[in-house]
C-alpha cells in the first residue's frame, strides 16, 4: 500500500510529520544532536539495518535536515551534519524527551537526563507563552486559516468552539 504524502499539506504538523515523522528519522535526528556523524556510528547507536538506515539518511538530506560534509578527520569518508533546518527540530526533541519523562517512566525509574553544559544543571521545562509571557495552554489556543499575505482586507479567522462545546474542533 502506497503511503499517503503530507508534502502540500495547508497544515505544518501533517508537513513536518511527512519530512520526519518516523521513528528512525527522529532518532537519528537525536544521535546527530549527540554528535554522531558516521553511518556507522548510527548503525551502531541504533541498532538499524543498513538499508533502513541509508533509506532515512537519504530522505534526511532530501528534506534538508541533514547535510553530507567531508569527514571532519580528514578521511575519505563522508559525515552527515544538522543543517540549520534540522537544528530547528532541537526543541520537537526536548519537547519529546520531557513528554516521555513526565508519561513513560515510573517515577522510581532512571532515565537521561538533559543538563546545561556550561552548568551541568537540568534545563527547565518548555512552556508555550503569549507574547507578552503569559504561559499558554491548548485550551488558550486556537489555529487559524492558512498564513498569508495579510494586506488582504478579510483577515483569517481563527476557529473556536462555543464554551459549551468540551471538544473544539482543531487541527494544530
Amino acid at each position: 500500500m502506497k503511503r499517503k504524502s503530507f508534502r502540500e499539506a495547508e497544515c505544518p504538523v501533517a508537513r513536518t510529520l511527512d519530512a520526519i515523522g518516523d521513528w528512525w528519522s527522529l532518532l537519528i535526528v537525536r544521535d546527530a544532536f549527540d554528535g554522531i556523524r558516521r553511518f556507522s556510528a548510527f548503525q551502531q547507536n541504533l541498532g538499524i539495518a543498513r538499508g533502513m538506515l541509508s533509506t532515512r539518511l537519504r530522505d534526511l538530506v532530501e528534506a534538508e535536515v541533514l547535510a553530507l560534509a567531508p569527514a571532519s578527520d580528514g578521511s575519505a569518508y563522508q559525515e552527515y551534519v544538522l543543517t540549520k533546518k534540522g537544528r530547528d527540530l532541537f526543541l520537537v526533541i526536548v519537547a519529546m524527551r520531557q513528554w516521555g519523562e513526565d508519561h513513560l517512566y515510573r517515577a522510581d525509574e532512571r532515565h537521561s537526563v538533559l543538563v546545561e553544559t556550561a552548568t551541568g544543571a537540568p534545563v527547565g521545562r518548555l512552556r508555550l507563552q503569549a507574547g507578552d509571557g503569559r504561559r499558554l495552554g491548548w485550551a488558550e489556543t486556537c489555529v487559524s486559516g492558512a498564513k498569508r499575505d495579510t494586506s488582504a482586507a478579510d483577515e483569517p479567522k481563527g476557529r473556536r468552539a462555543s464554551p459549551a462545546r468540551s471538544n473544539p474542533p482543531r487541527q494544530l
